[in-house]
């Protein structure tokens, strides 16, 4: 509609076809997509805007211009359902396989908490089924990364990221624990600190009971969740709980200053401005000065030097990108091991695209084996036959 009004989570027949489209288009060659707009490529800050996702941004151009808050939340979180639906799944889409999948109860803080299971597919063996994945002979435990949703700390749930994580569960060979926080403004901050902490802990206690490594509990997540990540990731270090490693794709991580890169890329690309400061707005209740926490804030954090190794993502034409590769800079100076990899012709939001744009399917693969690759030079374990093992 119109106003941006959403009745329903299911993509609808439009949409899907829409949907069909764009994972067509993305085996044809960019610069026969950028004739179809007829538009030429994209260059800013010495970076080139890669063509499948600037034909996709074309697209987005002809549709009517929504907040992604808005017109309500509820409005918003359905969308949100159904545009990614639309790219992920339904006709022609084929899941990336796993093991298994199973849905999950942990005991949270206030309340139980809604989690999905990931294993990684065996190395040999027969198909499982259910999980599209193998049955066989690798027994060994392998890591399990504890993942938060993005969605501005208001949008996102199990579903709309189960791609993401069949992904990361598939390549990065480990387990994946995704957990669905409460979310604001219904459950502005702290809680979704507190569930995410308390998913932290449920991990480290159960590891073992989902086949997992329980000394080699890692977490991660994208955007808002990457801000939960990283900070339970220093709450577990203070209370003598220290997780392995963090993955932190394009996270948030300054609700205090504007970096260049949110004036460059603000508008026009997938996140906005507005979008950023109704997110925050909603998270903090209203309260201004709870951007200066640095459970909001982890940038100015004095806890830094207590982080675990990161590997931090951005991508080039993100208005968080800055704020991220500053956040990388930080734990380094801190003392901390960080990693950073920026995917240049990329947007904030690819970890939803590795089905239209062939680049962001190659950064979530890579992004995979590099995490895996961090374990193994931060001296958790040992990976034989993945990129960064011996």
């Amino acid at each position: 509609m119109s106003d941006g009004t959403v009745t329903s989570d299911a993509p609808s027949a439009l949409e899907q076809v829409e949907g069909r489209i764009a994972r067509l288009c993305a085996s044809l060659p960019g610069s026969w997509l950028l004739r179809m707009v007829r538009e030429r490529p994209r260059t800013i800050d010495g970076l080139t805007l890669d063509a499948h996702v600037q034909f996709i941004l074309a697209a987005r151009r002809r549709k009517p211009q929504v907040s992604m808050c808005g017109p309500t939340v509820r409005d918003a979180r359905l969308r949100y359902r159904r545009e990614v639906a639309a790219v992920t799944g339904g006709s022609g889409a084929q899941p990336t396989y796993v093991g298994s999948v199973v849905d999950l109860t942990l005991d949270g803080d206030t309340g139980p908490l809604h989690a999905r299971h990931y294993a990684p597919p065996a190395r040999r063996g027969r198909a499982n089924g259910r999980g599209n994945g193998t049955h066989g002979t690798d027994t060994a435990r392998k890591p399990l990364l504890v993942f938060f949703h993005g969605g501005g700390f208001v949008l996102g749930d199990l579903d709309t990221h189960d791609e993401p994580c069949r992904m990361l569960a598939h390549h990065g060979d480990m387990h994946v624990l995704s957990v669905a926080y409460r979310l604001a403004p219904e459950h502005p901050f702290p809680a979704p600190v507190q569930d995410a902490d308390a998913a932290v802990r449920w991990a480290q206690a159960n590891a073992a009971s989902l086949g997992a490594d329980p000394d080699c509990i890692c977490v991660g997540g994208d955007s808002a969740g990457g801000n939960l990540a990283t900070v339970v990731a220093m709450q577990s270090a203070r209370d003598g709980r220290r997780v392995a490693a963090q993955l932190l794709i394009y996270p948030t991580t300054d609700a205090t200053m504007a970096h260049p890169s949110r004036t460059q890329f603000g508008n026009g690309f997938v996140l906005t401005d507005a979008d950023m400061d109704s997110f925050v707005d909603r998270y903090v209740g209203g309260d201004d000065s709870l951007r200066h926490d640095a459970r909001v804030s982890p940038a100015i954090s004095p806890d830094l030097v207590r982080s675990p190794p990161a590997l931090l993502i951005t991508a080039g034409f993100d208005p968080l990108r800055d704020e991220g590769e500053a956040y990388a800079a930080a734990l380094s100076a801190a003392g901390a091991i960080a990693r950073m990899r920026r995917m240049p012709g990329l947007v904030h939001g690819f970890l939803h695209m590795t089905n239209i744009v062939p680049a962001a399917r190659d950064a979530v693969i890579d992004m995979a084996r590099r995490f895996r690759g961090l374990l193994d030079e931060s001296g958790q374990r040992s990976v034989p036959g993945l990129a960064g093992g011996p």
